[in-house]
């Protein structure tokens, strides 16, 4: 099916990190599992389909990427319990599209959690971990690296330096704060909320506009108000930026992109009866 989107001169092209299940009641934290059910059907372990959805990104003088799922080198116990693709998704699924990874420029990492950072390494054949795409420049929210690299015990668990290190030892690692244009039409946003570093991308070009959430509002299922995830660290925060953002996304007419949605890549939004945000898919995801 089609997997492309034009903005303007930006042609955007999704491909997919890997499919993935986690808990639903970590994935819609406070929310009911009687109201979130019928959004997103949880299989008998209680887990929720979910995609991760890369965003490749083809502008002027540049291609590069957006998130890039989850790695191929994670303990088998913990890829068992998210019922992880095997092998590395994203590698695999840029040599379908045809894209060789020397041709990246650069990759926007919205945040460094394992389903979005993990892509950027792969073991070769001595075992050791060396960075997927070796050209490539890798944008980071300079707060975002140092809460992953600091072993807080706060936050075991919720970083693997062992995706970082082959970056930061080939000098890959670009550190930025708030706001930056990475490459023309494609800018950077400090959201904070799901992690005190998140950002989220925006992508304009010929008075078009796109928006990758990331972690803000992952799925369709998360546009309302207060359906946000136990996996954020600042909850409020997210109460406080998402509808801010979502309220900008729709008076703009940008195209909202959500990371996570394993039906829906894009879309527009606009108020439903309830006043809540409702989905126009603009782009379907697989054979949704």
């Amino acid at each position: 099916m089609n997997r492309t989107l034009r903005i303007g001169e930006i042609e955007l092209s999704f491909v997919s990190g890997g499919q993935l299940r986690i808990d639903g009641g970590n994935m819609f934290g406070v929310v009911p599992r009687t109201l979130w059910q019928s959004k997103s059907p949880p299989d008998e372990r209680n887990r929720i389909q979910l995609d991760t959805n890369c965003a490749l990104v083809r502008t002027t003088n540049s291609l590069g990427l957006i998130d890039t799922g989850y790695s191929g080198h994670l303990p088998p116990k913990f890829r068992e319990n998210y019922a992880l693709e095997e092998g590395a998704p994203l590698a695999r699924n840029l040599a379908v599209a045809g894209v060789d990874p020397n041709d990246i420029d650069w990759v926007i990492l919205t945040h460094l959690h394992f389903d979005h950072v993990g892509g950027v390494t792969l073991r070769d054949e001595d075992g050791r971990l060396h960075p997927t795409f070796p050209r490539a420049r890798h944008y980071i929210q300079r707060i975002e690296w140092t809460d992953a690299v600091a072993n807080l015990p706060e936050l075991a668990g919720a970083y693997n330096l062992a995706d970082l290190a082959p970056l930061e030892q080939a000098g890959l690692v670009d550190l930025i704060d708030g706001a930056v244009e990475i490459a023309p039409g494609v800018a950077t946003q400090l959201t904070g909320g799901h992690t005190r570093g998140h950002q989220m991308v925006s992508l304009q070009s010929a008075g078009q506009s796109a928006v990758c959430l990331g972690d803000s509002c992952p799925t369709i299922a998360h546009l309302p108000t207060f359906w946000s995830m136990a996996y954020d660290q600042f909850p409020l925060t997210v109460r406080r930026i998402k509808p801010a953002i979502l309220a900008d996304i729709a008076s703009e007419d940008r195209v909202a992109l959500f990371s996570h949605d394993p039906h829906v890549l894009a879309a527009r939004l606009s108020r439903g009866a309830d006043q809540e945000w409702c989905a126009t898919t603009v782009l379907g995801n697989r054979d949704s």
